[in-house]
């Protein structure tokens, strides 16, 4: 398969896959359907926008093609529409999460490779695609993005990019190094949430009790 139209096609499923897991968010959450919808077309979206901008892809497709809008409203409707959907998979944005930073991870770092940028560029531009559309999720339906605080995420972005990269500097085929990429994102996100591997995660200083007889401001000063 062509290059480009393997892009495409990533991009697509992948704008789809975020579609549902920005919809099943707003569903969760209770939003009405126009909420629903623009919280399907921001999670589907966004990371590829950025992309686009900051590798001179202007107009960014997400606004100049009609398919990328299409899809998430076909999305954000499907999960409307069909709630019992997330109530049988409770997982449901988990999974499409996961799926689509996969496919999204993939398609932004073969788009930075096409338009030549360093490997480096490419893994980073790359995983920004991943990450992107559910941070802009997560900040709309009122949570921390998962990427700043829960399992691994953007190192599971981050493997999947590498590998895109090692793959395009050896000429192998794109088809072959897409199937790797995502099935070592995909699957290292997943086993990650299994068996709730974490990054350190930050501790804050405990505080010292204020001796009887002394206000905080005297603590202060010390």
């Amino acid at each position: 398969m062509p290059v480009n139209t393997l892009l495409v096609a990533l991009d697509l499923v992948g704008t789809f896959v975020f579609g549902l897991s920005g919809a099943a968010a707003g569903v969760k959450k209770r939003l009405d359907l126009f909420g629903v919808l623009v919280v399907s077309y921001a999670a589907a979206t966004a990371g590829g926008l950025l992309r686009d901008l900051l590798i001179g892809a202007v107009p960014p497709a997400a606004i100049s093609d009609l398919r990328y809008i299409f899809v998430p409203i076909f999305s954000g409707m499907v999960m409307f529409w069909a709630p019992g959907i997330v109530d049988r998979m409770r997982h449901a944005v988990v999974l499409f999460d996961a799926a689509g930073l996969a496919l999204f991870v993939i398609s932004g770092t073969y788009k930075a490779l096409a338009y030549r940028l360093n490997p480096a560029a490419a893994v980073l531009l790359g995983v920004l695609t991943g990450i992107g559309g559910g941070i802009v999720r997560d900040l709309l339906v009122q949570e921390i993005p998962t990427v700043l605080h829960r399992d691994v995420y953007a190192v599971a972005g981050l493997a999947g990019a590498v590998v895109v990269v090692i793959g395009d500097r050896l000429h192998l085929p794109p088809t072959v190094v897409a199937a790797a990429a995502g099935l070592l994102c995909f699957g290292l996100r997943l086993i990650s949430i299994r068996r709730h591997w974490q990054l350190p995660i930050a501790e804050p200083a405990p505080v010292k009790p204020v001796p009887p007889g002394r206000d905080r401001s005297d603590r202060m000063d010390e």
